[in-house]
């Protein structure tokens, strides 16, 4: 309540004079807003406006300290009834309050208590007069202080070459910078969650310079796609090489309001599909989900700073050599063991390849794994999550390094994405990398291996779990209801070839026209790109005729895409046979166990160390 609502003639509440100092625990009297805190309390020689019979007024009618003991509250009174005549809602007499000066006012309202603000306990004051309403405020403890600051909310984003992982916080949104990609996915869905994590070797920027090429506009140098299963019981970090050569889609891109359309390249390295010609985050997602069947939720990019600053914040994050490592390039310095790593030191050794492994790429990818997966554990202990200096210095990292997509562009939806994905328990998170083999015609670059990679990307597709823990059993939504089956001569589709073998399309048409009787599928010749997985697009108003195709051909879930709108009484269903199709009639199956052959490591292992 002010002074003019309780009918005091000040336009300052006495109370609102006593400040709470959160360096000292106590509150101090600050006579102007200007003053410095005041260290002793002022006396009081006069009655307050509005308060007790017989409470002495401070100088110049402002308001006295709060005690901090049970020895009196101020504005309490001394034994005197508030009306200034004995009588119940009287308020006539001096400045409203006591009986035989001149009134400011008469007003026949009954008046409600006057509760003191801060009182220390609810002791008596002497005299005898009301004890305090109100207990003292409890402080809050350092692991509250972290939960406040965090809104409850525990999330990472991993960023492979970049490295780390971040706490997001609230009203951070002037520190996210936001691409348009042409795609805006609500920030938290039922289903399972992919997103595509991009470290960029940008040499702009602030801390970015003095690393490689100076002029590097800054390409897709590590980049790992985040599959969280859709219980949330676990998930998978897959790292994508950047050296391996795929093809690059087509890529709408937006530049100050204008879309412009950057033509697809076929056969060159992974990485360029970012920052080679203007090419956003768009490409890489677009390229990412042809290359591994998956759809892309939201894509989070980082430079080299985002490394040096979060690791600087968490206090290090510790590392594992089997052998000395003395890189020339990279400059880092390591001795056998453990070593805890930030700043400089922590990119360097996310950096670094000449001196492990086979000095490859491939080598790298494995210490960006052993680097994150040691600092999601470090973020994850209690040291972290008790600390606000902590948290709040990763906050402000991770916001002033990342750039995201629109939907997930303020801090609020980062941080309902964050709640979500911090369901997932470390011990269920696998670091894999996508298994490729060496090119035969340049020697600096690799291939997919399909043979691995096919069904590794089919397990992800499918969400079975990388690691050896048991999954939730998932609740189920309404999508999993049974549908039941249109008849086969309503079951109209358009089927294509976008990876399978020569001539998949018309034998599918062959076998659906002959075996099961569905005389409405009719050859849409090749797809316009290549598919990894085979895929059955269907409106709405389609879901019993997909319902009765998807039992045919035997396709999982995942290769089910429904459209939003309905489709007219004409309009095919559209079936794309990617490159896991063998034939019709053959189920598409997704393994339960890694492909053997496919490098992995679990995120809670403590005792992998760089070879």
């Amino acid at each position: 309540m002010d002074a003019q609502g309780r009918g005091r003639g000040d336009d300052i509440d006495p109370a609102d004079q006593w400040v709470f100092d959160p360096n000292t625990g106590t509150y101090e009297l600050r006579l102007d807003p200007g003053d410095a805190p005041a260290t002793q309390p002022a006396a009081r020689k006069g009655p307050a406006p509005g308060r007790g019979r017989g409470t002495p007024r401070p100088e110049g009618g402002r308001g006295a300290p709060p005690p901090r003991s049970g020895t009196g509250q101020p504005g309490s009174g001394t034994g005197q009834p508030r009306s200034g005549t004995g009588q119940p809602g009287s308020r006539t007499g001096q400045n409203g309050s006591g009986s035989g000066g001149p009134g400011r006012d008469t007003d026949t309202r009954e008046l409600p208590a006057q509760r003191d603000r801060r009182a220390g306990n609810r002791s008596a004051p002497p005299g005898g007069g009301a004890p305090s309403r109100r207990k003292p405020k409890p402080k809050k403890s350092a692991k509250k202080k972290a939960l406040y600051w965090t809104s409850g909310a525990l999330g990472f984003v991993l960023v492979a070459g970049c490295g780390g992982a971040f706490f997001l916080y609230q009203q951070l949104n002037g520190n996210i910078s936001k691409v348009d990609v042409g795609k805006e996915n609500p920030a938290v869905k039922d289903g399972p969650v992919n997103i595509l994590v991009i470290g960029t070797d940008a040499r702009s920027g602030k801390g970015n310079q003095g690393y490689g090429d100076a002029g590097s506009v800054g390409h897709a140098d590590t980049t790992i796609l985040m599959h969280i299963s859709k219980d949330r019981s676990n998930a998978t970090a897959l790292s994508i090489p950047r050296d391996m050569i795929t093809d690059i889609p087509d890529c709408p891109t937006k530049k100050d309001g204008a879309t412009r359309n950057i033509p697809g390249e076929r056969n060159v390295r992974f990485n360029t599909s970012l920052g080679q010609e203007d090419r956003d985050p768009g490409c890489t997602w677009r390229t990412v989900e042809k290359m591994t069947g998956l759809s892309i939720d939201h894509f989070m990019m980082a430079d080299f700073n985002a490394v040096k600053e979060l690791s600087e914040a968490v206090d290090g994050v510790e590392v594992c050599a089997a052998k000395p490592i003395d890189d020339p390039k990279s400059h880092l310095h390591l001795p056998a063991g453990k070593s805890i790593v930030k700043g400089e030191q922590a990119l360097a050794f996310v950096r670094t390849r000449h001196s492990v492994g086979t000095g490859s790429d491939l080598s790298r990818i494995q210490l960006q794994q052993q680097f994150l997966s040691s600092m999601i554990r470090k973020m994850k202990s209690g040291d972290t999550l008790t600390s606000v200096p902590k948290l709040y210095d990763l906050a402000q990292a991770a916001t002033k390094a990342l750039t995201v997509d629109t939907g997930i562009g303020s801090a609020g939806k980062l941080v309902d994405l964050a709640k979500d994905l911090s369901r997932v328990d470390i011990k269920n998170i696998t670091f894999a990398t996508v298994p490729v083999l060496d090119n035969p015609k340049d020697p600096a670059t690799v291939v997919l291996d399909e043979v691995k990679a096919g069904p590794l990307f089919q397990m992800i597709r499918a969400d079975h779990s990388l690691s050896k823990t048991k999954e939730k059993k998932s609740k189920g939504t309404s999508d999993d209801k049974k549908v039941p089956k249109a008849p086969a001569d309503k079951v109209r589709v358009d089927v294509s070839n976008g990876g399978g073998p020569i001539g998949a399309a018309q034998e599918t048409v062959d076998w659906l026209q002959n075996s099961k009787a569905a005389k409405l599928s009719t050859n849409a010749g090749n797809a316009p790109t290549k598919l990894a997985a085979t895929r059955l697009e269907y409106a709405p108003n389609q879901a019993d005729q997909a319902a009765a195709l998807a039992d045919w051909m035997g396709l999982p879930k995942s290769a089910l895409k429904k459209t939003t709108a309905d489709a007219g009484p004409k309009v095919p269903m559209k079936l794309i046979l990617g490159k896991d199709f063998e034939g019709p009639g053959k189920s598409i199956e997704a393994p339960t166990k890694t492909p053997d052959g496919v490098q992995n490591v679990n995120a809670d292992d403590q005792n992998v160390c760089a070879k």
